[in-house]
């Protein structure tokens, strides 16, 4: 998770490059307006007290089916059923009535219901089981449509949804490709997702 936010830090900042967006190039656009399309949803954004409803829409009015597919799409639908008002129950500061995995999905579908134009996002599974795992990524890939989304992961179940795995070692691409050329093509990327798999087994 700390090698993550590192690599997804450096790719929310502004830094001076032939990069373009939109056919213009970045350092010809306000850090501001880069910033204003950026999002990074990190599993220690703050929680603050109030209702599921509000910690999901933030400052900003959202419809009730704008609401409702962030909360399917970060696979939450559970969490606003379990609760004895839905999305209108209070949560406790920083989610403290809630489990980590249910946090995560929470400052999921915030930021998926901010709709930026980039998503990037820091380990979005890591407290979640396999099965719940694997519904957000099969949701979370569904509703990449409009929006380029970065994923940092090691999980294979993540991995598989993704079009292009990118596979870093010490800070630099060492390969790109599928996650089954991978798998069949790079060692290295074959021992880390193993060790991954292993460790959701125990």
């Amino acid at each position: 998770p700390v090698e993550s936010e590192a690599v997804v830090d450096r790719l929310g900042r502004y830094a001076e490059s032939a990069v373009t967006w939109g056919g213009v190039r970045l350092d010809e656009i306000a850090l501001a307006q880069v910033r204003e399309r950026i999002l990074v949803a990190d599993n220690e954004a703050d929680l603050f007290a109030g209702t599921l409803r509000e910690l999901i829409s933030g400052r900003r009015e959202h419809d009730e089916e704008a609401v409702a597919r962030a909360v399917r799409a970060a696979a939450a639908d559970d969490i606003v059923l379990g609760l004895p008002d839905g999305l209108d129950s209070d949560v406790a500061a920083q989610g403290r009535s809630l489990s980590g995995g249910q946090r995560q999905r929470v400052r999921l579908a915030r930021a998926l219901l901010a709709d930026p134009e980039v998503l990037l996002a820091v380990e979005p599974t890591s407290a979640l089981d396999a099965h719940t795992e694997a519904a957000v990524a099969a949701r979370l890939r569904a509703a990449r449509s409009g929006r380029t989304t970065v994923v940092t992961s090691t999980s294979p179940l993540m991995l598989d949804q993704v079009d292009t795995v990118h596979f870093l070692v010490d800070g630099k691409v060492a390969a790109s490709g599928s996650h089954h050329e991978l798998l069949d093509g790079e060692p290295a990327y074959r021992a880390l997702v193993a060790r991954d798999t292993e460790e959701v087994l125990r």
